[in-house]
């Protein structure tokens, strides 16, 4: 399977420190953001992935090259306008050559095994399948509503109108989509792969939600990004476990 990572963002909470450096690149523990992400993904097995760019752009391509420094092959998608998530996703498909993406948020840390989540994926036999968490703030990070069949009936409140048992999730920024999914969406437009998800819900695309309980944390704010520094030096998220070969020589500190 390939991968995604939405770098593209603007990271404007995130000023001063975003007005010279890209947010994927802002270390933790040392280590890029985006990097974290990368190491996972290849920990996993996973080898190709594009990565779309924007704001400062330049510099995270510059940062990481082709990939082959940590064994892998990237490609990069520029938007010279900003897309969202739907348009960024859209613009770069003709990438996925049709099959199903694992996409993940650059600014995003968390301890996942994508292993399971793919083959969750697989068994389910789903359009899409998001990785969701129990959250006493779910309806602030957008509510997602899942049946105890582990189906998607609605996403911040939109998709199916009919009554239903289910549980109150918040989507973690993790996902794998099939590709025909993008019909959905509009072309070179900026929009949100929600509104994708949601239409197909409501079109019977099966789209169903992964439980995971494990450290995830989005590094959004200043607040945030110190805390998940706090987080890694107590050892919640560590970078050994992610490589065992050590990182490429030369990546930015």
């Amino acid at each position: 399977m390939k991968a995604m990572i939405l770098a593209a963002g603007l990271g404007t909470r995130l000023r001063p420190l975003t007005d010279t450096t890209p947010k994927p690149l802002l270390p933790v523990a040392g280590t890029p953001m985006i990097v974290w992400n990368l190491l996972l993904l290849k920990r996993h097995g996973i080898r190709d992935v594009v990565i779309n760019l924007h704001h400062l752009g330049d510099m995270i391509q510059h940062a990481l090259g082709d990939g082959a420094a940590f064994g892998m092959r990237l490609i990069y998608s520029y938007e010279p306008v900003i897309m969202g998530t739907g348009g960024g996703i859209k613009q770069a498909a003709p990438h996925f050559a049709g099959e199903p993406v694992l996409v993940l948020n650059g600014d995003t840390l968390f301890e996942l095994d994508l292993g399971a989540l793919m083959a969750f994926h697989r068994a389910q036999q789903a359009a899409a399948t998001l990785v969701v968490r129990q959250d006493p703030e779910a309806v602030r990070w957008g509510l997602v509503e899942v049946t105890d069949r582990a189906e998607v009936v609605r996403i911040t409140g939109r998709g199916l109108s009919e009554p239903t048992v289910t549980a109150a999730r918040m989507f973690a920024g993790i996902h794998i989509l099939h590709p025909r999914l993008l019909r959905y969406l509009p072309v070179d437009k900026e929009c949100s792969i929600i509104d994708a998800y949601v239409k197909g819900i409501q079109d019977g695309e099966r789209i169903v939600g992964f439980e995971f309980d494990g450290f995830w944390s989005d590094v959004g704010t200043p607040e945030r990004y110190a805390q998940v520094e706090q987080d890694a030096a107590a050892g919640w998220l560590s970078l050994a476990a992610r490589t065992s070969d050590g990182l490429p020589g030369g990546m930015p500190k």
